[in-house]
């Protein structure tokens, strides 16, 4: 048979596979693609969605020529990109004695209340002590096989933000919750104490959130972001300092933290948004998931759960008020 006339093999990516990872060369065929959809087509792992490449992209676990990127890089004929599989690389087991308290359970779902100071999902060189850890001890029925670090996580707080979290039992209520909060028909609210006194007694942050050019584990303002906005109520004034409580209307990476800085109050112990925003009794950001309303996939009916400040952060509040008079 004519060499013209053989069939040609399918197009392909060019991929060494590692112990704990996986590179993938941009052939150029490929060239000027999105780095999610690229990746999708040709990350060798058919079964993974768009989405969830741009999850582990934000994440970091995917390296664009050694560097951090983003979901729409177009990518060029001979990129690197590597794919880090954390999930062959930790073996999560269950931990009792990582600190959590169980809210509300029933078929589809788990409300927990977190403390401050956990971490919600393992990572290379944090494997241990996390959320997950502690669910797989007293949830084993969350554990995937194939190696997934999130089991049941259907959003994350930061590991010193401390209150409520949602935590699906199965595959099927996991997607059900995830879709309920991209739909925005859930409601987290959060109480913050920022510096400075906001004169307003309400308002709405409406400003795009992406990654900082200058330092990709940061987030920042940004005209290209996504977009971001946060409703506010003031609860009370303590002069030069202000506690609100906060709607999220959408769901970006650090979108409080980034959002009150941008406005001139920062968060108080934040040390990577809040330069400057510190007291001397308070040890973490001063962030609290105080509400979270939603659906159950079990039965569909809507629960409300409350969760009040956790006892150094009333503590906070408490020495404000004795120091200054209050201002509702």
């Amino acid at each position: 048979m004519p060499a013209a006339d053989r069939p040609r093999p399918p197009l392909r990516a060019v991929t060494h596979d590692f112990r704990d990872a996986r590179l993938v060369l941009v052939p150029p065929f490929a060239a000027g693609d999105r780095l999610d959809g690229f990746l999708q087509r040709h990350g060798g792992e058919p079964d993974r969605s768009r989405a969830e490449w741009q999850r582990l992209i934000g994440e970091e676990a995917v390296r664009l020529n050694g560097r951090p990127s983003k979901p729409s890089q177009r990518v060029a004929s001979g990129d690197r990109v590597l794919i880090v599989d954390v999930a062959r690389s930790l073996d999560l087991p269950p931990e009792e004695d990582v600190p959590f308290e169980v809210v509300f359970e029933d078929a589809a779902m788990i409300v927990i209340d977190k403390p401050a100071g956990v971490v919600v999902h393992p990572a290379p060189g944090n494997e241990r002590g996390t959320l997950v850890n502690g669910l797989l001890a007293r949830f084993p029925e969350l554990r995937d096989e194939q190696g997934e670090l999130r089991p049941g996580i259907v959003h994350r707080l930061d590991k010193d933000t401390s209150g409520l979290m949602v935590v699906g039992r199965t595959l099927a209520a996991t997607a059900d919750l995830q879709r309920q909060m991209q739909s925005r028909s859930t409601e987290k609210r959060y109480l913050l104490l920022v510096r400075g006194n906001i004169g307003e007694d309400e308002g709405l942050v409406d400003r795009p959130i992406g990654r900082d050019p200058r330092n990709r584990q940061r987030m920042a303002v940004r005209p290209e972001g996504r977009v971001a906005q946060t409703h506010f109520w003031v609860r009370e004034r303590f002069g030069d300092w202000t506690l609100v409580e906060a709607l999220l209307l959408t769901g970006r990476t650090h979108q409080l933290r980034v959002h009150f800085a941008s406005i001139g109050h920062p968060v108080a112990g934040d040390t990577t948004y809040g330069r400057g925003a510190s007291l001397p009794a308070l040890r973490r950001q001063f962030v609290h998931s105080h509400v979270l309303r939603l659906r159950s996939p079990s039965d569909k009916r809507e629960h409300r759960f409350v969760s009040e400040l956790s006892a150094d952060l009333a503590d906070v509040v408490a020495r404000l008020r004795r120091r200054s008079p209050t201002t509702r």
